[in-house]
């Protein structure tokens, strides 16, 4: 039998995760508060408010030294705190002027790394705090979706690897389960999957980025993780966890929920 283990939001794409005892899944196949705001390139054309592609982001896939930040949301008072190594860089409400504030000080620690989507990209200047902070919408799939792996399947990736201490951050899922077999989760596409009381329809395994080659703590590009899940698994594509819809109106899931196939 599958339990979670585990829940995590992610309120700025991108930046660092938050460990839940209780997600609030909503009907659309999104989870309340995830991805709620990011930071854009001024280039990208897209409504502030409009879904996009992560690559008019800054995002881990292009600035992989956003993982050594640490982020704190206030999701009631809409106050965003961004430090590194316990040194405070900004912290301020989501006004006008406190977006701009916030967004300065990013693109400021941006600029400053080796690796980073700004460099000799004047254009893309300067940086756009976007989304209200609740409505979740920059997700990497346009229709949402909320995902999930097991515990096993980790395993099995870090045995491949050679890194036993291979952390699950890497993958930004929603929801960690334990109790099934290694890869058991990619067999569930096309089925249902019930969460504590909200069911799923798993759609897709999630093909991976080289957002997962960035260690969650120091930043670092460290491990070829696209390459191994293709040469240790032979997968065709990259592929590390699954991605859900709801079925019906949502609901909570909480840490120590059964998950289970429907019609099983």
């Amino acid at each position: 039998m599958s339990k979670v283990v585990a829940l995590y939001r992610y309120p700025v794409k991108g930046l660092t995760p938050e460990s839940c005892e209780t997600l609030t899944v909503l009907e659309e196949g999104r989870i309340a508060g995830d991805r709620a705001l990011g930071f854009r390139f001024a280039s990208s054309t897209v409504p502030d408010e409009a879904w996009s592609k992560k690559y008019e982001f800054v995002a881990l896939v292009n600035t992989p030294g956003l993982a050594r930040l640490d982020l704190r949301f206030d999701h009631r008072a809409l106050r965003l705190q961004l430090s590194r190594a316990g040194a405070l860089l900004v912290e301020d409400a989501l006004d006008e002027r406190g977006r701009k504030r916030v967004a300065a000080a990013l693109q400021d620690y941006v600029l400053a790394l080796e690796e980073n989507p700004l460099a000799g990209h004047p254009e893309r200047c300067p940086l756009r705090l976007v989304g209200d902070g609740v409505r979740p919408r920059y997700q990497d799939n346009e229709a949402g979706q909320v995902t999930l792996h097991s515990r096993e399947s980790l395993a099995a990736l870090a045995a491949a690897s050679g890194d036993s201490t291979l952390k699950e951050q890497r993958f930004r899922t929603n929801i960690v389960i334990e109790g099934a077999h290694p890869w058991a989760e990619q067999g569930w596409v096309d089925r249902r999957i019930r969460i504590g009381s909200v069911e799923f329809d798993v759609v897709k395994p999630k093909v991976r980025c080289l957002a997962t080659h960035a260690n969650p703590g120091t930043g670092e590009r460290d491990l070829p993780v696209m390459k191994i899940l293709v040469s240790a698994f032979g997968q065709r594509e990259p592929t590390f966890a699954v991605g859900m819809l709801t079925r019906g109106a949502g609901g909570e899931i909480r840490l120590g929920d059964v998950a289970s196939l429907v019609g099983q």
